[in-house]
């Protein structure tokens, strides 16, 4: 009965969908159990920190079970669906149930020495190379968890127990992860389990006192309390909480890690850009841009390509760890985009390759993959310098946070027919301000003023962008 449960169910576990992620909430089952499924079939589509993302079911079978409901954050690693296939082997079962005997029973298996962590908490020392201590035959009479995990993996008793210093404390898989989350450090804790293994009444026990510890504080300084008291005015029936997770936390992290990392300076510039909302008019009726996204803000992504060709400098990324300034060869033209998940900034790769077309089409697709939330988490990796069009709000310019990892970022304000000196002549004119802010560990003033003012005056004369190309 347990080997053919083995060899037919498999256990489909949360994979990495991005780079560096650890969870991905579940957004939507598109099977349920029962439904049959098959290789490459879509069974659910997850949001990380970073895209919403479709994920396939690796083989053919039927849905046993969805270990999940829909709205679940999960870990990465955890199984999320178990599947029933009729020609399943029993080595991938066997792996995917490696959590569930103890840890200590799996170290019996030969290839211990060479074993590694494979879960979240499991806290295997790599370097290890000695076995835990087996239990010998006194231990299996009266313990009869013993007796069952013998059975289970296939060993009889044995007798010979062997001496092993315990540089860790022993702890199953599950203990370690309610260990964590509790906050009990395993190594104060006191084992109670067959052969000293820690327990979840151990890590429940000593998790107790800590809320016990609590009054004394209070007792000692009596006034502290008085200031909470107007924390029960939230009016619950008309105040919504909005959990922070996916975008919004990573963004929220990301955002704080720059700004207390990175030395931020911004510099502003307000610059004429009538002939460039002219010449974005011509390239609309152009047959080579037909079907194209044509809009200032490609002749504006184009003019810092141009800056970036000729102060090639400010396209670069601090390296802390080998205290290094990476200077970069090509452009990951990020633009930022707002979105119901919140602020994503995905990048058009190469950008300094492609021609003016090529850069249209890219921002087009670009745009049209962000509003319909299927952005690719490696979309919105590598980026090198990044654009951001606070004009779309009608707010003048800001001061916008850098990007982890890159050294610039463009804000573009409104613009607006204002009054401007033309020719020794005051005209309305099409305005606009533009800020730019840098990295100042690796981007001087000269650098950024630079790459700000050839940004502007390519806006003010288009031309520049053959002349300076």
């Amino acid at each position: 009965m347990t080997t053919m449960t083995e060899t037919s169910v498999r256990e489909f576990k949360m994979p990495d969908v991005g780079e560096g992620l650890t969870e991905a909430e579940i957004l939507k089952w598109y099977v349920q159990p029962g439904d049959t499924v098959t290789d490459g079939q879509v069974v659910c589509e997850v949001e990380t920190a970073k895209a919403a993302v479709e994920l396939p079911i690796p083989y053919d079978g039927v849905v046993r079970d969805l270990h999940f409901p829909e709205g679940t954050t999960v870990d990465v690693g955890t199984s999320i669906i178990a599947v029933a296939v009729s020609g399943g082997t029993a080595v991938p079962a066997q792996a995917a149930e490696a959590p569930a005997p103890p840890a200590a029973e799996e170290e019996k298996k030969p290839e211990g020495s060479g074993r590694q962590p494979v879960l979240v908490g499991y806290g295997v020392a790599a370097s290890s190379t000695k076995r835990r201590p087996r239990k010998g035959p006194e231990a299996l009479v009266p313990q009869a968890s013993t007796a069952i995990q013998t059975e289970l993996n296939g060993h009889g008793p044995v007798a010979e127990p062997v001496e092993a210093p315990r540089e860790r404390p022993l702890a199953k898989p599950p203990v370690r992860k309610l260990a964590k989350d509790l906050g009990v450090d395993l190594a104060t804790i006191t084992p109670s389990g067959p052969d000293g293994i820690i327990t979840r009444e151990d890590v429940h026990a000593a998790a107790a006192p800590a809320p016990a510890a609590a009054p004394e504080p209070v007792t000692t300084v009596p006034a502290v309390s008085a200031p909470p008291a107007p924390v029960p005015s939230y009016d619950t029936a008309r105040e919504t909480r909005i959990p922070i997770k996916g975008v919004r936390k990573v963004t929220a992290a990301a955002m704080v890690g720059s700004a207390f990392t990175a030395p931020h300076v911004t510099e502003f510039v307000t610059v004429d850009v009538t002939r460039t909302l002219k010449l974005v008019e011509e390239l609309k009726q152009d047959k080579e841009f037909a079907g194209l996204r044509v809009n200032p803000l490609l002749l504006i992504a184009k003019a810092l390509l141009v800056a970036i060709r000729r102060n090639p400098e400010v396209n670069a990324s601090w390296d802390e760890a080998a205290q290094e300034i990476v200077l970069k060869h090509y452009v990951n033209l990020g633009i930022a985009a707002a979105t119901p998940r919140g602020l994503m900034v995905p990048n058009i790769k190469d950008a300094h390759a492609k021609t003016l077309p090529q850069l249209a089409e890219a921002l087009g697709e670009l745009v049209s993959t962000t509003r319909e939330g299927r952005t690719s988490p490696a979309a919105m990796q590598g980026g090198t310098v990044t654009i951001t069009n606070v004009g779309v709000f009608g707010v003048d310019t800001g001061t916008p946070i850098l990007n982890p990892g890159e050294s610039a970022i463009l804000a573009v304000g409104a613009i607006k027919l204002q009054p401007w000196v033309h020719k020794g002549k005051v005209k309305p004119r099409q305005v606009t301000t533009l800020a730019l802010s840098f990295d100042h560990r690796l981007v001087d003033g000269e650098l950024g003023s630079k790459v700000l003012a050839d940004v502007a005056a390519i806006l003010e004369q288009p031309k520049r962008l053959i002349s300076w190309a």
